[in-house]
């Protein structure tokens, strides 16, 4: 870290430290390797019809935005001008502020070993939900292991404040482990019936014969909270939503009310969002990012969509450290079962189409392309697309899917809007 970084997060943390000191919210803190960020989003549409709660912005997790969400501020960038303004403006809060919200919803991150740790030492928060670790997760490149970075998470356990709750995605079994280990209040959530929160019953909402969205059910204690999400498919909206839930009666919050806020829950931009395509076919965005546990679930969601021709669009996945081949291999293999077609989308990609054709797909069905080229597969998509196709489209970061998918939507005026990644610092890398 350079020395003025260094500064910067010392003065940002003293200043959220400060203002924590000062008036004292609840702190519900957020961390695992999958949907962090939709989780959060739900915690937070739960919570907010009885309670003043604040968020996390976009995926501000890391020792700069957990400090810039306390303190109210968005990222200055590159800016060392507006950075100075944001210093001064976080100070004038931590002194001066006393009207705050009751509850804050943080979304904390790692990305090398003693990133969370850092951060729970001060952050001592009321309530910690991990939603999973699974056997390949994203951000290994630094750690040798799951089980180290699984060591990582579970550090914001140990500055859980005492009699806080720890929320624990029941459906896996690291996080089944850490429960018998913990000896606080635990609750779990999932899929499986034993789980204290258990959603099942997920069906695809059809209208004029395409997907809209999905609904479900959440059962906790005799009780069940029907609920449906629109705009968005996929497994991930029914962990978030049960998540929610657990999040929600944790802080007193009736299943009525949370279910209630939760029917206004919007998954964000990137995150198995359904979007209109040209030529009448439909796309399926989960360009945000991608591991092989995101991308296995994604693939899944889009076997189970009726379609005329289903393509999935999978770019690189990174950050998988010595796990990277198997990673992609898996996804390849899921892929070749739950597509008619396959478009990769990088180097490390070859692996899923290689992975593809050893599953039984065919040549003729793959498409391949290098790194930088997202938006000339989606060019080249496009002239292929009918009416009834469905396409999925996912991969990390760093590889801008989302320029395929800007390519083939039927609205892109609609880009800034719709897509992750449309502002001009996003534009210009």
């Amino acid at each position: 870290m350079s020395t003025l970084k260094s500064i910067v997060v010392w003065v940002l943390t003293c200043e959220a430290r400060l203002l924590l000191a000062r008036l004292h919210p609840k702190v519900i803190a957020l961390t695992g390797s999958v949907g962090k960020t939709t989780t959060k989003d739900a915690v937070y549409s739960a919570l907010s019809p009885t309670l003043r709660v604040r968020k996390s912005v976009k995926s501000f997790n890391s020792d700069i935005g957990v400090p810039l969400t306390i303190l109210g501020l968005s990222n200055p960038a590159k800016n060392p001008f507006v950075w100075l303004m944001a210093l001064s403006t976080g100070l004038f809060r931590a002194v001066i502020t006393r009207t705050y919200p009751d509850w804050l919803v943080l979304e904390v991150g790692a990305d090398r070993p003693g990133d969370i740790a850092h951060i729970a030492r001060w952050l001592r928060p009321d309530i910690v939900i991990i939603t999973g670790v699974p056997d390949i997760p994203a951000h290994l490149e630094y750690f040798r292991s799951p089980e180290e970075l699984l060591a990582e998470k579970r550090s914001l356990v140990g500055h859980l404040k005492a009699g806080g709750k720890l929320i624990l995605n029941g459906d896996d079994e690291r996080m089944r482990i850490l429960r018998s280990e913990f000896r606080g209040a635990a609750i779990t959530y999932g899929l499986g019936i034993e789980n204290d929160f258990a959603a099942s019953h997920e069906t695809i909402l059809y209208e004029g014969g395409w997907p809209q969205g999905m609904q479900f059910r959440v059962n906790y204690a005799g009780s069940s909270v029907p609920l449906v999400v629109r705009g968005a498919l996929g497994v991930p909206r029914m962990y978030a939503a049960a998540a929610a839930l657990a999040a929600a009666t944790a802080c007193g919050v009736d299943l009525v009310t949370a279910g209630r806020g939760l029917a206004k829950w919007q998954p964000p931009q990137g995150r198995m969002r359904i979007l209109p395509a040209i030529k009448g076919a439909i796309i399926i965005d989960d360009t945000y990012n991608s591991s092989p546990s995101a991308a296995l679930s994604a693939l899944d969601t889009l076997r189970a969509v009726e379609a005329k021709r289903r393509i999935a669009v999978l770019g690189d996945m990174l950050e998988l450290g010595r796990m990277s081949a198997e990673g992609h291999r898996v996804v390849g293999e899921r892929a070749a079962a739950c597509a008619d077609m396959l478009i990769t989308v990088g180097f490390r990609a070859r692996a899923i189409a290689e992975a593809a054709l050893d599953a039984g797909m065919s040549e003729s069905q793959i498409r391949q392309y290098e790194i930088g080229e997202s938006a000339r597969a989606g060019k080249e998509l496009e002239s292929i697309l009918s009416e009834g196709d469905v396409v999925l489209v996912k991969g990390s970061q760093a590889m801008r899917m989302e320029r395929t998918v800007l390519e083939i939507m039927n609205e892109p005026e609609r880009a800034e809007e719709l897509l992750v990644r449309m502002d001009d610092e996003w534009r210009n890398r």
